[in-house]
């Protein structure tokens, strides 16, 4: 443990690791139940569609990779936007809008639970329900982060008063250690269950959604949500120094970055190098840069891609780009495409060896501000991760889904698991990523560790953020390279790690970063 740390690694044969406490304590309940890691993550994210509501809700989209204990699964359950878009109707604005109706794309987080329950779970799907509609009924003491994030509500949504009714039935928002009940979300969880998610794209619930948006001039139609389907894919894999495989869902989100970056590392020997020091972040944050540059420019809806994730991970492209890197920091950076902090992670592993990287996310915040009446579902704002540069494989259109920052990771060693991750927070996520595999696979830190180690990161306009922890040598080292380095003291710019690191025999050590408010716990 060579950092200050105010957690342990859990060791465990059946274990659950994410961001707040209560919904990981419903997930140990259903392993201790009788589910599987699959069960217990979808309890999970139920759970955290209540108790953080900050980052994510019922009408939030999500991705997971799941191992069977043989093969790696990916499951993509973004959502598509409404399919009368056009780039003609956001064409006079430089981004896309982050509140309203025209922020709003097919919430996929409930679809991607009845997919995943129905291929891998073991517990009846209305099971995993429970924990959630205790908590919505009877209420849940506000964690001390969510209550800090919920405190800006009255004032960014004040043009919304559904939200305003819901998330502040006080006529404020709630503080830390209040009970905050959420009677309204009760129904459309009992209906979610009932019908394994029927009522929520082709029932009752999908009526209330489409009523509203009807009365909001809002574009979402019924033919947009029954067709909703997530999409199986098979994870892209990417080799590192002959020591792991990571693997990532492929575009529309950006875990093709993270592969891409950890490309490049493997082009430089940091054999004789430390975790920390400015030689290790400069190499680091350059084969970031370049990443984040194909993913801006490149990433999109998967058939929109112009160019493929193998051409970008080609052999020939990386060793040549890894040659423009040098001591010196570049400094150009790429075009922008909006980011944010805002999303759940969580991971989950079982005896029998299946293990979960899962991801959950409203995009920005609490969402669009759109709160349908009488349910409880908060719309995402996901709408805003489209580009209107017209030529941009990217760019706003009808039945197309946008490019994503959230991003469930996972490394196998000889084609067998070893350790499910996810470092939550927008466009810090890919980067975390490249930190956690560099820190564990290349200097042996043990998961804890690697969670509680002070992280760069690297801003839309290259900027060079370090969390405190780093040496003051160490800034002035890398400022001399030309980075435009400065000291940070926000842990929510630096993401939030969950890992589920496997150990022999089925048991695990799990870490849980303390710069968000969630725990790993296990039996």
């Amino acid at each position: 443990m060579p950092y200050a740390s105010s957690r342990s690694p859990i060791l465990a044969r059946n274990i659950v690791a994410t961001s707040q406490p209560l919904a990981a304590q419903s997930g140990l309940a259903i392993l201790q139940a009788g589910g599987n890691a699959v069960d217990a993550a979808i309890a999970c994210a139920i759970t955290l569609t209540v108790v953080e509501p900050n980052n994510n809700g019922l009408g939030s989209d999500a991705f997971a990779i799941v191992w069977d204990g043989k093969t790696a699964w990916g499951l993509n359950g973004s959502g598509k936007s409404p399919a009368t878009w056009h780039h003609e109707k956001f064409s006079h604005l430089r981004y896309m809008p982050g509140l309203g109706w025209d922020s709003v794309t097919v919430p996929g987080a409930v679809s991607t639970w009845v997919a995943l329950s129905q291929k891998f779970g073991n517990l009846p799907f209305e099971k995993l329900f429970d924990s959630a509609i205790h908590y919505a009924k009877n209420g849940f003491p506000v964690g001390p982060i969510t209550a800090s994030h919920w405190q800006d509500c009255p004032k960014r949504f004040r043009k919304y008063p559904e939200f305003l009714a819901h998330f502040c039935p006080a006529g404020r928002p709630p503080q830390a250690g209040e009970n905050f009940t959420r009677p309204d979300m009760v129904t459309s969880l009992e209906q979610i269950a009932a019908t394994h998610g029927e009522s929520f794209y082709r029932g009752k619930l999908a009526d209330s959604i489409i009523q509203h948006a009807r009365a909001g001039h809002g574009s979402l139609s019924h033919e947009d949500l029954g067709t909703h389907t997530p999409i199986w894919t098979k994870p892209l894999s990417q080799a590192y120094r002959g020591r792991c495989e990571l693997l990532e869902i492929p575009p529309n989100g950006q875990g093709l970055a993270a592969q891409i970056a950890l490309a490049l590392l493997a082009c430089f020997d940091l054999s004789e190098l430390q975790a920390d020091s400015p030689d290790t972040i400069h190499l680091q944050v350059e084969c970031m840069k370049i990443a984040i540059g194909a993913a801006f420019e490149h990433f999109a809806d998967p058939d929109a891609m112009r160019v493929s994730p193998e051409a970008l991970l080609g052999e020939n492209v990386i060793k040549s780009a890894a040659a423009t890197i040098s001591k010196k920091a570049q400094d150009k950076p790429p075009v922008l495409l909006p980011a944010s902090q805002d999303t759940v992670y969580l991971t989950t592993a079982d005896a029998s060896g299946m293990m979960v990287s899962f991801i959950q996310s409203n995009y920005h915040g609490f969402g669009s501000g759109i709160v349908v009446p009488g349910t409880g579902i908060s719309l995402q704002n996901r709408g805003q991760g489209f580009s209107t540069q017209k030529t941009h494989p990217n760019v706003v259109a009808g039945s197309k889904r946008p490019f994503h920052t959230i991003i469930p990771g996972f490394v196998q060693e000889q084609g067998h698991a070893r350790m499910s991750f996810g470092v939550m927070g927008g466009h810090m996520q890919h980067q975390g990523h490249l930190q956690m595999v560099s820190r564990i696979f290349d200097f042996g830190q043990n998961p804890q560790a690697a969670v509680d180690a002070p992280r760069w990161y690297l801003d839309l306009d290259y900027s060079l953020k370090l969390e405190l922890g780093f040496s003051q040598s160490c800034a002035t080292e890398l400022a001399s390279r030309g980075h435009r380095v400065s000291m940070v003291d926000k842990p929510s710019l630096f993401g939030g790690a969950q890992i589920i690191y496997k150990l022999n025999n089925n048991t695990y050590c799990a870490a849980s970063d303390p710069r968000k408010e969630g725990q790993a716990v296990g039996y």
